[in-house]
């Protein structure tokens, strides 16, 4: 019986939620041809300003500065991997061998912890009730956070990556693919 659930979480649950990421990978390098390792900072980044701008609308005071102050900790480690990033070559097979083994190894042995951290990223939202409403606010965003990040994150780690030639014009034209 146990063995039949996790079959039916794994099946429409579970992987599902890895050809998406996969797909989403794909699309970001075809799309902008950059390193299919970018998304996920990008993605963070995007999430802290997005979070930011809701913040100005919905706190004021030092609350307002605490938040921000929160969120724009939680946004330098991503914008200090995009400029790391920056300094290292073009994505290549190495490159895309390295990703498809770390992603095999994540898939294989991370299963339960990102069903974890999708109930989790479900759930967290709901669950900051307190008197004081600093607390509660910082809570909700935290919350927020977790829920936006997290999954994103172990699905990205866990997908299949992108072929290096599928975003790169270059290639592409070389092989003719390219009107």
């Amino acid at each position: 019986m146990l063995g039949e659930r996790m079959n039916w979480i794994n099946r429409y649950v579970d992987e599902p939620l890895l050809q998406g990421a996969a797909m989403l990978l794909r699309r970001w390098h075809v799309l902008t041809g950059q390193r299919p390792d970018t998304l996920e900072p990008v993605w963070n980044l995007i999430s802290a300003t997005f979070l930011m701008i809701a913040t100005l609308f919905f706190m004021q005071g030092e609350l307002l500065l605490l938040c921000q102050g929160a969120l724009l900790a939680l946004a330098l480690p991503s914008a200090w991997q995009l400029l790391k990033r920056g300094e290292g070559g073009p994505y290549g097979v190495s490159d895309y061998k390295a990703l498809r083994a770390s992603a095999i190894g994540k898939r294989e042995n991370e299963w339960a912890l990102r069903m974890a951290v999708v109930v989790g990223s479900a759930l967290l939202p709901f669950a900051h009730a307190s008197d004081d409403s600093v607390t509660a606010s910082f809570m909700l965003g935290a919350s927020l956070w977790f829920a936006l990040i997290a999954p994103l994150r172990f699905y990205l780690g866990a997908a299949e990556p992108p072929a290096p030639h599928e975003g790169d014009r270059f290639t592409r034209a070389a092989l003719g693919s390219l009107s």
